[in-house]
């Protein structure tokens, strides 16, 4: 069987010695040949997703833009010199020294279904995340993921028990230097022995979640993940909290403290019971966890604006290596143009989709939209937001004119949101 690219580029990632071993199911596994722990991943390239067509349709229900189509595919988190990728290598790297095999999905069709990415989670009809202003659907039941445990149900129903899973995921979203609808989540799951469990057979609800068990699996899984922050971080001061996620009960959020300030990193727990039987394992327990990659490169290597992981500026990729963090130094900082809008919205009116509407125009040019002023006239029973809009290239000066053609098409086409520009 042949060995694809990826493959080779996840063994050079981690920085470890691997023997490649192929497999009747399509997939190779990456053995560290100091470690027992185990790694797989797909053959699958995930370039095989670069296809804007894919994504793009005139079905009534396709909100998926062009320049979002155009994202997909990408990859950015199986490059080795990549900061994306470079911190990812470094968190499977921690998971092969750890004694549990786990399993790397890494190059996943980035479609999935309303089942898969809501409802094997327990995540409600009514869910704000389910809605076209948050989430990219390509028709009725289908859509642009927007986590990676979109793929856990599946990977738990084909019989596997840890596992990590990497990928590019999507959604509409706010527009500033730490947000963009595209970006990249690593998970992990991990299921314990039916022996190890034995104590708490036929224990449901709180009963299960005040156990001697369940207290196992939580206390393994902060000992996992306060290892990987040292790993990434070296050593450093931790905070939990209580948390809630619909997909996992207890829930928990880890703080970090870096550089003298608390950090919010990551969101886990202990499999829910129902998602567990949902995907035919109602027979297991055991822990899962989140994390955004661009938010702990961001920090590590000290990159200001998430656009950046996305340039094809040559100053910008001559400065990461294989395996190092370094920290960033910015080649040119240019001046910004600042635009404001002002408007009369209708009912239902949602920021999400003038965010989108800006996006949509402007591509990254668009670096911040921010709502500086609100207010109701009480006569009129109408509510007015202005927004200032700042535009800047990382790549070069903009002038006034090009940025107002873009605003003067931005005052046109907001008005197919039902708004009253003033």
């Amino acid at each position: 069987m042949k060995i694809s690219a990826t493959a080779l580029a996840l063994a050079s990632l981690t920085g470890l010695c691997y023997s490649f071993t192929t497999t009747n199911t399509g997939s190779f596994k990456i053995r560290p040949a100091s470690s027992t722990a185990i790694l797989s991943a797909t053959v699958e390239e995930a370039a095989t997703y670069a296809d804007p067509s894919r994504y793009l349709s005139d079905h009534p229900k396709n909100n998926v833009p062009p320049h979002i189509a155009a994202l997909v595919g990408r990859g950015l988190h199986t490059r080795p010199d990549h900061p994306i990728g470079i911190i990812r290598a470094k968190i499977q790297e921690y998971f092969a020294s750890l004694p549990s095999e786990y399993i790397v999905y890494d190059a996943e069709d980035p479609i999935v279904t309303t089942t898969q990415c809501f409802d094997d989670l327990r995540i409600a009809p009514d869910h704000p995340g389910r809605s076209p202003s948050d989430t990219y659907y390509l028709d009725d039941s289908t859509l642009l993921r927007t986590h990676t445990s979109a793929h856990q149900s599946e990977h738990l129903r084909s019989g596997v028990d840890c596992f990590l899973c990497a990928g590019d995921v999507y959604r509409r979203d706010e527009i500033d230097s730490s947000h963009y609808p595209a970006f990249h989540q690593l998970e992990a799951v991990k299921l314990f022995p039916k022996e190890d469990m034995a104590g708490a057979d036929g224990l449901s609800g709180e009963d299960w979640e005040n156990s001697a068990e369940c207290k196992v699996i939580a206390d393994d899984l902060k000992s996992v993940l306060e290892g990987l922050m040292d790993h990434l971080f070296g050593e450093t001061e931790k905070k939990w909290s209580e948390d809630y996620f619909p997909f996992t009960t207890p829930s928990y959020e880890l703080e970090i403290k870096y550089e003298g300030e608390w950090l919010e990193v990551l969101g886990c727990g202990v499999v829910h019971e129902e998602v567990l039987e949902m995907a035919d394992r109602a027979d297991r327990r055991g822990w899962a966890f989140g994390l955004g990659l661009e938010r702990l490169a961001m920090i590590l290597f000290e990159i200001p604006d998430i656009r950046l992981f996305w340039t094809d500026d040559d100053r910008f990729h001559s400065q990461f290596k294989e395996g190092q963090i370094t920290k960033f130094k910015s080649y040119s900082k240019y001046p910004p143009v600042l635009k404001d809008i002002a408007f009369w919205i209708p009912e239902g009116f949602e920021e999400n989709d003038f965010f989108e509407l800006g996006r949509g125009i402007a591509g990254d040019l668009v670096e911040r939209m921010e709502l500086i002023d609100e207010f109701t006239n009480p006569k009129k029973g109408k509510t007015s937001k202005c927004y200032r809009i700042t535009y800047r290239s990382m790549d070069r000066s903009l002038t006034n004119e090009e940025i107002d053609a873009l605003q003067d098409e931005l005052r046109e086409r907001v008005l197919d949101l039902g708004v009253e520009v003033r």
